[in-house]
């Protein structure tokens, strides 16, 4: 099984210098928790989530306007439509992340792989091991 066929495609992206509300409004209206943060000609520069918002901006007390770039991940991962399910998974396991950006040839985003879309299009062993692998605390994260 291949990317292109359990990714979320044509996702609800935003730009670096989008506001941590104006992104929050949009995971609202699109029901998502998380959006690629692409740059002018739509490549994947972050990933920002409501838990970066909700920890990264809200709990620190910074203003609604703040830009999504003050909070996202810049180190997304990223995959091909033509890669493999298995391989992905094995990215996203050796990340401990639980969402892939999905590029395609020209460098664009197309789509997300999330571990919900593993577990609802895949089956056996590479469901369970990504959600027990993406679950573990990091190492010297210093929390908890």
């Amino acid at each position: 099984m291949q990317v292109h066929e359990i990714m979320s495609s044509n996702p609800t992206c935003c730009g670096p210098e989008t506001s941590i509300q104006d992104a929050a409004k949009l995971m609202d209206e699109k029901s998502v928790g998380s959006l690629p943060v692409v740059n002018d000609v739509g490549e994947p520069v972050g990933m920002v989530t409501d838990r970066d918002i909700c920890c990264g901006a809200v709990a620190q007390g910074k203003p609604t306007d703040t830009p999504v770039s003050d909070v996202m991940s810049a180190d997304v991962l990223t995959v091909s439509p033509d890669e493999d399910v298995e391989s992905c998974c094995s990215k996203m396991e050796e990340k401990q992340v639980r969402r892939s950006v999905v590029q395609d040839e020209s460098g664009k985003c197309c789509g997300i792989v999330a571990q919900a879309d593993v577990a609802r299009q895949a089956s056996g062993p590479e469901t369970a091991e990504l959600v027990q692998e993406v679950s573990q605390p990091e190492k010297n994260s210093g929390c908890c």
